[in-house]
């Protein structure tokens, strides 16, 4: 059997090769090199010059990130899989013109806004994240949530709508006490 994987991989090199996506470390954004951002090759970022990313960020596999009216995403910030961060949405305005909507200069019905994720968020697969948008520093963003509006800070965020449901500084404190050597780097960001 192994002169047989041998073949395949001579006449078939590029098959037997993982082919699944790959997460590319550091990259230029805006003149600057952020040499701890990590994302992945298969992210698809619209109109990237109207993303303000800060360094040590993660971006995960097979996300949408639509930056026509402006995204910034602080320090810290991981975004898992499967996340969609719009700052348009015209799903209104197509129902109401129907067929009439290609071409229609100022849309009713069509929202925009800017988005924040704030510096040490966690945002889980299959979230979506509409125009408008502001997530507080050090917020959970659970799994499938379709999150609209202002989230402050520590926000455990969940649903559809998503409503704030806890404070992560709950979960954080009992590993905290237990390990009192990382109260420093904590309070570095969060006091801020």
């Amino acid at each position: 059997m192994k002169w047989l994987r041998y073949i395949k991989r001579k006449l078939f090199p590029s098959s037997t090769r993982n082919r699944g996506p790959k997460m590319q470390s550091g990259i230029h954004h805006n003149g600057e090199f952020l040499r701890r951002v990590r994302i992945s090759d298969s992210t698809v970022i619209s109109v990237p010059e109207k993303l303000n990313l800060a360094d040590n960020m993660f971006i995960g596999h097979f996300n949408f990130i639509e930056a026509s009216n402006g995204i910034t995403i602080e320090e810290g910030v991981q975004l898992t899989n499967y996340i969609s961060v719009l700052t348009h949405s015209s799903h209104v305005s197509i129902r109401l013109y129907g067929k009439d909507y290609l071409g229609k200069k100022d849309p009713i019905g069509y929202k925009v806004g800017q988005v924040r994720i704030g510096a040490f968020t966690f945002v889980g697969p299959h979230v979506t994240i509409m125009p408008g948008t502001s997530i507080g520093k050090g917020s959970l963003v659970s799994a499938y949530a379709y999150v609209k509006g202002e989230y402050p800070d520590f926000s455990i965020i969940s649903g559809n709508p998503a409503k704030v449901i806890g404070d992560t500084r709950d979960i954080d404190t009992p590993f905290l006490d237990a390990h009192p050597e990382l109260q420093a780097s904590y309070s570095e960001w969060a006091n801020r």
